[in-house]
Order: C-alpha cells, then structure tokens, then sequence
C-alpha cells in the first residue's frame, strides 16, 4: 500500500519548516545517490524514440491521461505507439504483454489495464528488456509511463507532468519534501512541462527555463447521469479530493466521498460498507476508472461492488496552443524513427 504525501511538504507553517530542516540531511543524501545511480548507468538506447511521461515529485500528478493524450496524438500523426510501464502495484516483474481482458490489477497494476485499452502495453520491471519487447511487436514509437527517475533506458522527449494543485511543494528533496532530486538535476533531463490544472495556482515552477504547456482533466461524454441522482464516491488515488470536486463541478449532489491511499486494493468489508451506505441512501455508487479496474471480479461483495459501481472516464485536454507545440517537439522525432521514410514513400 502506498502512503499518502504528508501535508507539511505542501505547507508554510513554523512547524512545517522545521520538519523541513530537519529532514533536509537525508533529502540531500537521497538526492546525491539519485545522482551517483544515473553517472554510474550505462544506458541502453532503442531504435525506436523513446517517449518519457514522468515528473519532478513522488505521488501521482496525471501521467497516466497525459500518456494516453499523448498516444492518441502520436497515432493521428501516423504512428504506431506502445506503451512501456513498470507496473505498479502489481506482482509480475515482465516483460509481459498486458492484455485488459484477461490480467487483473493485482498482477499488472491498475495503470497497466488502462493503457492496454489504448495501445499495445508491455509490463517490464526492467526498462531496457520492455523496450525490446515492444521493438519485437512492430510498434514504431515508445511511451514510458513513468520512468523519468530510471537511468537504465535513453529517453528522447521527457515531458514532466504537474498537478497544479500540489505543483512542486516545498522545493525539497524526499523525505524533507516531494521532489525525487533536485530540481536543477531533474530540470537538466526535462524538455516540457504539461502543467495539469490552473497554472496560476501551481507553486515552484520553475520559470522561463523548460517550456510549459497546460492542460486540464475533463470527464469524457456526457455527465448528466451524474445530476440523477444522490451519489456516494469513494476512490484510492493520489488526490481523491481532486476526484470528488471534479463531481461537484459537474453538478453531482454527493452525500458522502470515502477516501482510501493510492492504489488501494479494496476488501471486502469496504465493499459490503459501501454497497449498504448506497442502499440506505438510494445513492448511486461512483469511482474513477484506475479505481474500478482494481476492484477484483471476485464472487460476493466485491463482484457486487464492481457491478453497482459506476466509473468516471477523464480525458486530459492540452490547451490548442498546448497541442501546437507538443506536435512541433514530435514532429522531428518521429520523422526520424524507423519505416518512416518507407512509410512516406507509400
């Protein structure tokens, strides 16, 4: 189970400041190993580019819909991606080839099945042997999803995604604050910025340096399904607040949001707990898709959970000047890639 980020390396509280301080030995020893580890890492370079989704701080911050946007770009610009992700969450060390309609959460990670809708998905603990899978499937184009803290496989384009509303905390190095090294180190690999949310309200960015594109999470379809009736939301991601305001904002009458950690594998006395809360309120029941997809098919509460269940698809939608940018910083990689020329000539 993953722990949740503590609330002072977002803060500016006397108290805050001072668990900083004392922590900050340790952020600095981390962020020297991070270091030591990518000098003394020979790295394997595919012939196909290689496409980073990753960012600066530990937590979620919207690379699994930023590197879904990005596939669906990439394929309309002629491109056959594949996605190459360590699976979090989940007990196989790969390389594996995800199949959505068969694996479960608790062996690929929820990010796995989500992706593995989108394009060809290979699971590897070990980068370099993933990205030789995926050569071997004829995929001409590689999204990592996540990985940008991994020195073992050369990336071409690394684009770092930032959930504006955390942006990049307190500035300092795990554990005295969220970010995984310094920033001046990561800003060094880093091409673009994908801000996530009001860029306004995105604390330490750093600026003028690394273009920064913005974007915002929608639902995807109609919502009004959500205005029908009372709704009890319940979610286990790196910021289920995020979650439960976006239903509000879309007119959702929610009589209680239950919170859980990040990846969250529900039981099945959470799930018995929901379904009668819901009954009792005749409230409909209402997650996120990474969510739902970790709910097991399992016979009894959880299979009943999994079906009353109603998950919210987003999509990540990059502003049209966003977009702009992201195709001119693509363009010249995937020309570059191999069969393009062979491709052109068609």
């Amino acid at each position: 189970m993953r722990l949740e980020p503590p609330g002072w390396w977002y803060g500016s509280k006397p108290s805050d400041r001072l668990k900083t301080a004392l922590l900050a030995p340790a952020g600095f020893v981390y962020g020297a190993a991070v270091k030591l580890r990518f000098a003394l890492t020979r790295p394997y370079r595919s012939p196909l580019p290689v496409i980073c989704v990753g960012n600066f701080t530990v937590g979620g911050a919207g690379k699994t819909p930023l590197a879904l946007a990005l596939a669906a770009i990439i394929g309309g610009m002629g491109r056959k991606p594949a996605f190459l992700t360590r699976g979090y969450g989940g007990r196989l060390a790969g390389p594996h080839r995800v199949d959505p309609d068969r694996d479960e959460a608790s062996d690929v990670g929820d990010e796995a099945l989500l992706l593995a809708r989108a394009a060809p998905t290979v699971l590897s603990r070990d980068r370099p042997a993933g990205a030789k899978a995926i050569e071997a499937l004829g995929a001409d184009v590689i999204i990592m999803d996540d990985g940008f803290q991994t020195p073992s496989l050369v990336k071409d384009l690394a684009l770092i995604a930032v959930d504006a509303g955390t942006g990049l905390g307190n500035g300092h190095v795990f554990p005295a604050g969220p970010l995984r090294a310094t920033l001046a180190f990561q800003r060094a690999r880093a091409h673009t910025v994908v801000v996530i949310g009001d860029r306004a309200n995105a604390p330490g960015l750093p600026q003028g340096v690394i273009p920064i594109i913005e974007a915002r999470l929608r639902p995807s379809g109609d919502t009004a399904w959500l205005r029908a009736r009372p709704i009890l939301a319940f979610s286990g991601i790196g910021r289920p607040n995020k979650f439960f305001d976006t239903l509000r904002e879309n007119g959702a009458k929610l009589i209680e949001a239950s919170a859980f950690p990040d990846h969250h594998m529900f039981t099945e006395d959470e799930a018995r707990t929901l379904i009668a809360k819901a009954d009792e309120a005749s409230a409909a029941l209402v997650t996120t898709e990474k969510d739902w997809v970790r709910i097991p098919p399992l016979p009894g509460p959880l299979a009943r959970l999994k079906t009353a269940a109603s998950p919210l698809p987003v999509r990540l939608e990059l502003t049209e000047a966003g977009e702009q940018r992201l195709r001119e910083r693509l363009t010249p990689l995937l020309a570059n890639a191999p069969g393009m020329a062979s491709s052109q000539a068609e």
